[in-house]
């Protein structure tokens, strides 16, 4: 399956995904954040790349249909996408999301999780839909929360599950798990 991968941020996931994948399956990612850590992530494994302003969602279409692109997965790209997005790849979108959905839908989820009583987060891998981390959950996994716990110490407890679970997803959406 050839997969498009969108990124904002640091592309820790989007490294996992390449790391993870047949070398041949990730054949795009769109950044919208010039100098991210994900542009340099995929100019060091020889992954075509291109930056698209996230306005432009009419040129992020063309480029993932001009590379034959299956799925495309969101990994940190920090904007809603809208429904246009969705109606050119429907149920070929997938998302990864810091919570356990639907709880903590949106940003600031882990600040969110940290500021309540309980005594677990996670993660979420789920369809992309017109409302917002609402699509069918693909899978989830949970992380606790210590009482010691910062932002920080969190958000790393919860990339580091959301590295097992993103390729396992991927997995199932491939073949229709």
């Amino acid at each position: 399956m050839k997969l498009g991968v969108m990124c904002s941020g640091n592309g820790t996931n989007f490294e996992n995904i390449v790391r993870t994948c047949r070398k041949d399956e990730v054949v795009l990612m769109i950044y919208n954040k010039k100098g991210c850590g994900a542009y340099k992530r995929a100019a060091k494994f020889g992954i075509p790349h291109c930056y698209v302003d996230s306005k432009n969602e009419t040129k992020i279409i063309n480029e993932f249909k001009y590379a034959g692109v299956e799925l495309i997965v969101l990994a940190g790209w920090m904007r809603i996408i809208t429904p246009k997005l969705i109606e050119a790849f429907p149920n070929k979108i997938i998302n990864i999301h810091p919570s356990l959905l639907p709880k903590y839908k949106g940003l600031n989820v882990i600040e969110k999780a940290l500021d309540s009583d309980d005594v677990f987060t996670g993660c979420t891998v789920h369809y992309v839909t017109e409302e917002l981390d609402s699509g069918d959950i693909i899978c989830q996994r949970k992380v606790p929360i210590y009482d010691d716990d910062t932002v920080e110490t969190l958000t790393k407890r919860i990339q580091r599950e959301e590295h097992c679970i993103l390729p396992r997803a991927i997995e199932n959406v491939k073949y229709g798990l």
